[in-house]
Protein backbone atom coordinates (compact mmCIF):
# COMPACT_ATOMS: atom_id res chain seq x y z
CA UNK A 1 0.00 0.00 0.00
CA UNK A 2 1.65 3.12 -0.53
CA UNK A 3 1.23 6.28 1.79
CA UNK A 4 0.23 9.89 0.48
CA UNK A 5 2.62 12.89 1.08
CA UNK A 6 0.06 15.08 0.96
CA UNK A 7 -0.92 17.12 -2.58
CA UNK A 8 1.55 17.15 -5.30
CA UNK A 9 -0.94 17.59 -7.52
CA UNK A 10 -3.48 20.65 -7.92
CA UNK A 11 -5.65 21.37 -10.64
CA UNK A 12 -5.12 24.71 -12.57
CA UNK A 13 -8.27 26.05 -11.04
CA UNK A 14 -6.74 25.53 -7.81
CA UNK A 15 -3.44 27.18 -8.54
CA UNK A 16 -5.38 30.09 -9.70
CA UNK A 17 -7.29 30.52 -6.49
CA UNK A 18 -4.16 30.39 -4.64
CA UNK A 19 -2.07 33.28 -7.02
CA UNK A 20 -5.45 34.89 -6.52
CA UNK A 21 -2.88 38.18 -5.10
CA UNK A 22 -1.01 38.12 -7.40
CA UNK A 23 2.21 38.88 -5.73
CA UNK A 24 4.86 40.54 -8.35
CA UNK A 25 2.35 40.20 -11.06
CA UNK A 26 2.61 44.05 -12.38
CA UNK A 27 5.56 46.16 -11.57
CA UNK A 28 3.19 49.21 -13.20
CA UNK A 29 0.62 51.68 -10.90
CA UNK A 30 -1.90 49.40 -9.59
CA UNK A 31 -5.62 50.90 -9.62
CA UNK A 32 -9.19 49.38 -8.98
CA UNK A 33 -11.18 48.35 -12.03
CA UNK A 34 -13.78 50.65 -10.44
CA UNK A 35 -11.70 54.10 -10.72
CA UNK A 36 -11.08 53.44 -14.43
CA UNK A 37 -13.00 55.51 -16.20
CA UNK A 38 -12.16 55.04 -20.07
CA UNK A 39 -12.50 51.49 -22.44
CA UNK A 40 -8.89 50.38 -22.72
CA UNK A 41 -6.79 47.21 -22.59
CA UNK A 42 -5.70 46.39 -19.33
CA UNK A 43 -3.42 43.61 -17.25
CA UNK A 44 -5.20 42.11 -13.67
CA UNK A 45 -2.32 42.70 -11.29
CA UNK A 46 -4.26 41.15 -7.80
CA UNK A 47 -7.57 40.47 -6.73
CA UNK A 48 -8.28 41.02 -3.36
CA UNK A 49 -11.28 40.26 -0.80
CA UNK A 50 -12.15 36.70 0.81
CA UNK A 51 -11.41 33.55 -0.69
CA UNK A 52 -14.94 33.15 -1.92
CA UNK A 53 -14.76 36.46 -4.53
CA UNK A 54 -11.15 35.17 -5.57
CA UNK A 55 -12.83 31.96 -6.52
CA UNK A 56 -15.70 33.55 -8.24
CA UNK A 57 -13.56 35.49 -10.36
CA UNK A 58 -10.73 32.72 -11.04
CA UNK A 59 -13.86 30.92 -12.17
CA UNK A 60 -14.64 33.93 -14.54
CA UNK A 61 -11.42 33.78 -15.95
CA UNK A 62 -10.47 36.97 -14.13
CA UNK A 63 -6.86 36.23 -12.22
CA UNK A 64 -3.47 37.85 -12.23
CA UNK A 65 -1.92 37.64 -15.40
CA UNK A 66 -4.81 38.05 -17.51
CA UNK A 67 -5.43 41.01 -20.04
CA UNK A 68 -8.74 42.44 -20.14
CA UNK A 69 -10.34 44.78 -22.32
CA UNK A 70 -12.73 47.30 -20.27
CA UNK A 71 -15.74 47.91 -22.91
CA UNK A 72 -17.62 50.30 -20.38
CA UNK A 73 -16.46 51.79 -17.95
CA UNK A 74 -18.26 54.11 -14.95
CA UNK A 75 -16.11 55.49 -12.33
CA UNK A 76 -17.24 53.76 -9.07
CA UNK A 77 -19.92 51.87 -10.54
CA UNK A 78 -20.63 48.80 -12.77
CA UNK A 79 -17.90 47.61 -15.29
CA UNK A 80 -18.70 45.67 -18.31
CA UNK A 81 -14.83 43.36 -19.39
CA UNK A 82 -14.16 40.87 -22.31
CA UNK A 83 -11.85 38.18 -20.89
CA UNK A 84 -10.94 35.40 -22.64
CA UNK A 85 -13.64 35.96 -25.65
CA UNK A 86 -16.80 36.41 -22.98
CA UNK A 87 -17.88 39.41 -21.75
CA UNK A 88 -18.65 39.95 -17.59
CA UNK A 89 -20.77 42.46 -15.76
CA UNK A 90 -19.43 43.34 -12.22
CA UNK A 91 -20.81 45.49 -9.56
CA UNK A 92 -18.87 48.47 -8.10
CA UNK A 93 -17.88 45.68 -4.79
CA UNK A 94 -16.31 43.62 -6.74
CA UNK A 95 -14.53 45.76 -9.39
CA UNK A 96 -13.29 47.46 -6.33
CA UNK A 97 -11.00 43.81 -5.56
CA UNK A 98 -9.36 44.02 -9.05
CA UNK A 99 -6.67 45.80 -9.39
CA UNK A 100 -5.27 46.22 -12.22
CA UNK A 101 -2.56 48.17 -14.46
CA UNK A 102 -2.58 49.14 -18.25
CA UNK A 103 -0.74 47.61 -21.17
Amino acid sequence: MREKKGKQHFCGFTNKVRNCFGKGQCSKIEAPLSMNGQCRKVKVCKVTGDRKVCARMASLGLYPGVEADIICAQNGNQCVVKVNGGTISLDSNISENIYVTDL
